[in-house]
């Protein structure tokens, strides 16, 4: 992933969750540009910085990288929810999963 990509990863994940740059510079403990400056390119997080800004969206670092999964934090509650249901319910779902996807 270069940069710009990672850039725009960041601005489409704050946005699904709904928060300004500035409200999640400051909630990670940051100066209030922090987050506005990684999305216009002019700087770059620390490996630190990364991990406070992935534990912030709810996402693992992994999750940040893998673009296929537009909102991974909705899959994560998703999923979730998912560990409460009874074998029987999970094979319902399943398959509606799997209807779904077939009829794209």
């Amino acid at each position: 992933m270069d940069e710009k990509t990672f850039a725009m990863r960041l601005a489409r994940l704050r946005e699904k969750k709904g928060v300004s740059a500035r409200d999640m510079s400051l909630s990670i403990g940051q100066n209030p540009g922090y987050i506005n400056n990684i999305e216009t390119g002019k700087a770059k997080p620390s490996m630190e910085g990364f991990f406070y800004i992935c534990e912030y969206l709810g996402i693992s670092p992994a999750e940040f990288f893998r673009t296929e999964t537009e909102d991974p934090s909705k899959l994560n509650s998703i999923v979730s929810d998912m560990r409460q249901l009874s074998d029987n319910q999970l094979d319902i779902i399943a398959l509606l999963i799997k209807s779904m996807v077939e009829n794209k």
